[in-house]
């Protein structure tokens, strides 16, 4: 099965855990039976490959998200970089070229486009596969995965099949409706639509090619921030004369709000938190080093990380986006492909950051024009490099790097490091990247 998986977007929903470089698919809220904790997207690459070990996947996502994705699934992850967002149309457009053109793919190979993030069971991959079967042998423009609805949503568009069999044409897609029109859809038969889609890569790129006006993967990648922003649904799926719907009765859950997500956390709480004996239906999310006592709660969520704390009802967390919008703040944690970095103090000329990097990885190799640093070891072993002069560091030592000097370090184990930036202009953007041969 070749599977494309879609992993755009922001956290504004799932704040303060989620932010502009943590979308919701990262984090690790889902207990393992090891006990262990991962996110959306390591339970998604889990099933996939516990249904189909062979199955080839490619993730499209920011150039944002791609230190993550690697942090989390390993660098051998196949990763489709889209140079800014101009939503799903354009995404799976230059997926598909990517495959054809890089990944030599034929025109006629079949593939399923899925989001990364909901949460499912392996039966869904298992419908997953039929999907891709039913794309790869039959004639359909459009192969596509019918949700059985279990209320009516005002969330999701509807697809309205021309029966009730488990294989069926689709007669016509509805939008997103008001409460008592979805009761109405559901009632002739209606489906949740998914974002789910089946076809073979050559029918999509032809009419990607026509509305979008390019002629190959790096054309299109050169012009992608001027090529149309519109849904995979408008511009395809809506207009695609053949389509097929397989109805999936298993579960499925957009776990993309704080109330949604809750419904499927094994533990109220993760972190340090403790709910007393009064406390009802109240979930706890802590990643600050500090405890978190809860009294007398009811339908309640608490979360804290570096970027924040939120304490909401359950029923109004899906309302916050607009509150969160005014809280204008660079992100306070991150995670890198060589580890991850926690804001842990910000002042006019200095900033403050935990360092966490995994055995056997290192930072780029790199220099800024406007700052010194300096780090101080907490634990761990590893080796500095500092225009071109290699030490071994372990905890206790200090190193200080002018601004214009060239430095990385590299962890022998897991090495924890205390940054302090200290500069009137401390900015991301300042930053110049080298190899280590030069």
């Amino acid at each position: 099965m070749n599977l494309i998986l879609l992993s755009g977007g922001s956290g504004k929903r799932l704040w303060p855990l989620s932010n502009d470089v943590r979308s919701k698919q990262f984090l690790k809220i889902f207990k393992r039976p090891d006990g262990t904790y991962e996110s959306m997207v390591q339970r998604i690459f889990r099933q996939v490959h516990e249904v189909e070990p062979q199955a080839q996947i490619l993730i499209t996502t920011s150039r944002s998200q791609v230190s993550a994705l690697h942090n989390q699934l390993g660098e051998h992850v196949d990763v489709c970089i889209e140079p800014s967002r101009r939503d799903t149309f354009a995404a799976i457009a230059l997926a598909c070229s990517y495959l054809h053109e890089i990944r030599k793919m034929p025109l006629d190979e079949a593939v399923v486009v899925c989001p990364v993030d909901p949460y499912v069971n392996n039966d869904y991959f298992e419908m997953l596969q039929k999907i891709y079967q039913r794309a790869k042998e039959s004639e359909q423009g459009l192969v596509l995965m019918g949700i059985e609805p279990t209320y009516p949503s005002e969330k999701y568009g509807y697809i309205i099949p021309k029966t009730k069999d488990p294989v069926s044409q689709v007669e016509c897609f509805k939008e997103k409706p008001d409460a008592e029109t979805a009761a109405g859809y559901i009632a002739q038969g209606a489906l949740w639509n998914g974002g789910v889609f089946g076809f073979k890569i050559g029918h999509v790129l032809q009419k990607a090619e026509e509305l979008l006006s390019f002629t190959g993967y790096q054309d299109l990648y050169d012009h992608y921030d001027a090529v149309q922003k519109i849904s995979f649904d408008y511009a395809f799926v809506e207009k695609e004369p053949h389509i097929e719907v397989l109805r999936f009765q298993g579960q499925w859950l957009d776990a993309g709000t704080w109330n949604t997500l809750s419904k499927v956390m094994t533990d109220p709480v993760i972190g340090q938190g403790e709910l007393d004996e009064t406390c009802e239906d109240t979930t706890v999310v802590n990643e600050l080093n500090l405890p978190i006592l809860c009294m007398g709660l009811k339908n309640v969520v608490v979360a804290a990380s570096p970027d924040g704390i939120l304490v909401a009802d359950k029923d109004r967390s899906s309302y916050m986006k607009p509150y969160v919008d005014k809280l204008e703040q660079p992100a306070r944690f991150a995670e890198k492909s060589w580890g991850s970095y926690e804001v842990l103090d910000v002042q006019k000329a200095s900033m403050t950051i935990l360092v966490t990097l995994k055995p056997g990885s290192r930072m780029n190799y790199h220099s800024h024009d406007h700052r010194n640093e300096i780090w101080a070891v907490l634990s761990g072993n590893g080796e500095t490099v500092v225009d071109g002069m290699k030490q071994p560091v372990k905890p206790g030592d200090v190193i200080t790097i002018e601004a214009g000097c060239r430095h990385t370090i590299i962890a022998l184990s897991e090495l924890k490091v205390i940054e302090v930036q200290l500069g009137e202009e401390i900015s991301v953007h300042d930053k110049h990247k080298y190899s280590l041969d030069e």
